[in-house]
């Protein structure tokens, strides 16, 4: 198979060097043992100036005279119009993620789902209480239930949550009491355990002041029945269920989770043991289902086609999945043979091609009214960089759920660009800084497996200090097993 990563790969390095001819000065490795790092790139002509300090700000319109920055501009329009010949219908990175998130029609028909199965999906109706909560008065602490004035004579039996309803209480009486026990009638209060003390002939002593009322739950404290607790759009999180449970509810209406079949593409797939003759393994089966599920979507079905274009094509027309997600193939390889079956299928292409590096031979496609089909590169890290660009908004539509509000961060160190294409680049969250990782090629995964994010940088790079989108990791900040259903 000629995989669309490889073009890509190659293709990167080029334009990196182009990119870093422009600047004046050849690329500092991220890391010595990489192995982009071993590749020779463009060194500055004698008297040129070094490559820019990451802290200076960048000055793209510079008129320096002299030779070498006339073929520093020479080299970019070259390059440019290379890409611009070569990449004719590539979509620009912002307007491809607004093209996925707009691509769905949003499900109409919710589904009556268990509490327990309930985590990770969006509430279809508004959420209201069935009950008062609390349902009664509830002592708020371990301690005594009294009525009036102290000193008060205890009773020899106590009250326990889940118990009945206890005898009433008069003046100068007191009852032990447990948490979230019903509080006897006419009860004045209830004292603390630690705020109390009794003498040999059970009497209760305060040792301190009583207020009416203190430490009780009053029946409806919450909210009364009928009451509004959450609209409907609300994201299902484990507080979410807690509240829908104690307001008395068994099942909620929620949107249905879109499903997702994977199409695992070449025939140069190993599914176990060692590379070995020409064979790899295969990094995508293992790790596209959970990060689909991840993004909340119920991964079906996982098939290994090969390279085998009538596999695919039936593999596509059986289909009833609202997403398909396919590995490899997007280019124009002999066995690429992702684009010659969408065109045999009727399917609408939406994107073609994405300027962001890695995984700009990325693709999405609507094969019928309801399905939708993302072509992802076969490379590692440009399948991950195709996942956040079209999978994440298109499955966020489905799903129903609010888009994340984007947030910035200013860079530690500074990071090279692409010359006209945003670069994905993984970092790590350190405080108010993003780390930039090495490893970061596009078959690369060593960076990104220990990334929180990926950070959004613009054409032409970043400086060091400088603030730059972050795209979360789904599981960086709230746990694998939570992010997973």
């Amino acid at each position: 198979m000629t995989a669309s990563g490889q073009f890509e790969e190659v293709d990167f390095d080029v334009e990196e060097a182009l990119a870093l001819v422009k600047e004046g000065g050849a690329p500092v490795p991220d890391d010595p043992g990489s192995t982009g790092a071993s590749r020779p790139v463009p060194s500055p002509a004698p008297g040129a100036g070094s490559r820019k300090d990451p802290a200076e700000p960048q000055d793209a319109g510079r008129q320096d005279a002299g030779p070498q920055n006339a073929r520093r501009q020479d080299a970019g329009h070259r390059a440019a119009e290379h890409h611009s010949a070569e990449h004719p219908a590539a979509t620009p990175w912002q307007r491809a993620r607004a093209v996925a998130g707009r691509a769905p029609r949003r499900p109409d028909t919710p589904v009556s789902v268990t509490l327990e199965a309930a985590l990770g999906l969006v509430l279809a109706a508004p959420l209201a209480a069935l009950s008062d909560l609390p349902s009664f008065d509830t002592s708020a602490m371990d301690g005594w239930a009294v009525a009036g004035p102290g000193p008060w004579d205890v009773r020899p039996e106590g009250v326990l949550a889940g118990h009945g309803g206890p005898q009433r209480l008069t003046d100068g009486e007191a009852v032990r009491i447990a948490t979230g026990a019903r509080i006897p009638q006419d009860t004045s209060a209830v004292l603390r355990s630690e705020h109390g003390r009794t003498d040999e002939k059970e009497r209760l002593y305060a040792t301190r002041d009583v207020l009416h009322g203190q430490d009780i739950r009053p029946r409806g404290q919450e909210c009364r029945s009928g009451d509004p607790l959450l609209p409907a759009g609300t994201l299902v999180t484990p507080a979410v269920l807690g509240l829908a449970a104690a307001a008395g509810y068994d099942t909620v209406a929620a949107l249905p989770r879109p499903r997702a079949e994977i199409l695992v593409l070449g025939d140069e797939l190993l599914t176990e043991g060692l590379p070995h003759d020409g064979l790899i393994r295969d990094a995508l089966g293992p790790m596209l289902p959970p990060w689909l599920r991840a993004l909340g979507a119920e991964v079906v079905a996982v098939r290994r086609l090969g390279d085998d274009a009538e596999a695919l094509r039936k593999a596509l027309r059986s289909s009833d999945a609202d997403l398909i997600v396919t590995t490899g193939g997007t280019a124009a390889g002999p066995v690429d043979h992702v684009h010659p079956i969408l065109r045999r299928l009727g399917a609408e292409l939406l994107v073609d091609g994405v300027q962001v590096r890695p995984g700009h031979p990325m693709l999405l496609a609507r094969l019928k009214e309801n399905q939708h089909l993302v072509g992802l590169p076969g490379n590692p890290l440009a399948a991950v960089s195709g996942l956040l660009t079209l999978a994440e908004p298109l499955l966020r539509t489905l799903a129903g759920r609010a888009a994340p509000e984007p947030y910035a961060l200013p860079l530690r160190d500074g990071v090279h660009g692409h010359p006209y294409d945003t670069r994905l680049v993984p970092v790590a969250l350190r405080g108010d800084r993003a780390v930039p990782l090495h490893y970061n090629g596009p078959a690369m995964l060593r960076g990104i497996a220990v990334a929180d994010a990926l950070a959004v940088v613009p054409p032409g790079g970043a400086r060091a200090g400088q603030e730059l989108e972050i795209l979360e990791l789904p599981w960086a900040m709230a746990g694998i097993e939570v992010c997973f259903t």
